[in-house]
């Protein structure tokens, strides 16, 4: 299966993240209330600004390695993850953990991360995940994390 962007998938992605911003304040309640599956919260300096900024994410498992990533190309978190290399995760709200950030390169390694994802994400963004495969393996920005 050749990876291939898709405008209908870009455009699907933006959509479902664009709803996710809009009832992030509720996502967070949740998280810090009763814990979100996968979700974890991780900061990271603005790569411009300097300042501390958050953002939930799933923290996906491979082979005892913790990874994260946006699915549809680079994003700001994403971008200032690539730049400082290093970020606090939050796998539960009361324990942080300081973590170096490495951008993952198309290959093996990335690939399983993108198939993991599909596997850990609960329902329905699972069925978004494994629909948009080829987009994601074209276009996601994933990165390997390791506590320091």
């Amino acid at each position: 299966m050749e990876p291939q962007r898709s405008t209908g998938w870009n455009l699907a992605f933006r959509a479902a993240y664009a709803f996710i911003r809009i009832i992030d304040p509720l996502l967070r309640w949740t998280w810090f209330s009763v814990g979100l599956g996968i979700t974890s919260r991780l900061s990271v300096r603005g790569r411009r600004t300097g300042r501390e900024r958050s953002v939930l994410v799933g923290l996906i498992r491979v082979d005892r390695t913790w990874y994260v990533g946006h699915p549809n190309g680079e994003v700001a978190w994403t971008a200032n993850l690539r730049t400082v290399g290093r970020a606090v995760v939050a796998p539960r709200p009361e324990a942080s953990i300081d973590v170096a950030a490495e951008p993952l390169p198309p290959g093996p390694e990335r690939d399983a991360v993108i198939l993991a994802t599909a596997e850990q994400q609960p329902f329905p963004a699972n069925l978004l995940y494994r629909g948009a495969r080829r987009h994601i393996l074209s276009e996601g920005r994933y990165f390997r994390l390791r506590p320091d």
